[in-house]
């Protein structure tokens, strides 16, 4: 028998974020970021699966990390926020900003696409 998603049950999210439950700065699910800097030595898996997946691509939103790395959005938020602020991860355009209404509606119904 094959699965195609693992058990979010497997590891828990306190445990895949050293028991944190908040990142260190204000970061939303349309949040674009790029991979600024190779892994750290002694980086976390997440880690690495976040700046690996980010390296191959142009900027991602956290939706899209969490979705391709069928991680939950609020441990990808976290990860994120950590590799922002060792500066392994940067974002092309101020937080701030946010998209129009229209392209968060296209990346949700991209999402949905995705093969589950």
């Amino acid at each position: 028998m094959t699965r195609s998603r693992r058990d979010p049950d497997l590891v828990r999210a306190y445990v895949r974020t050293g028991g944190r439950i908040r990142p260190s700065r204000e970061l939303d699910l349309v949040t674009l970021v790029v991979a600024a800097k190779d892994p750290a030595p002694g980086a976390t898996p997440d880690a690495r699966q976040v700046l690996n997946l980010c390296s191959r691509r142009s900027a991602l939103s956290i939706a899209e990390i969490a979705a391709y790395l069928d991680l939950p959005p609020s441990v990808v938020t976290i990860v994120v926020a950590d590799l922002l602020d060792s500066e392994h991860l940067a974002t092309p355009t101020p937080a701030e900003v946010m998209p129009e209404i229209t392209l968060l509606e296209e990346v949700l119904n991209g999402l949905r696409a995705l093969p589950a």
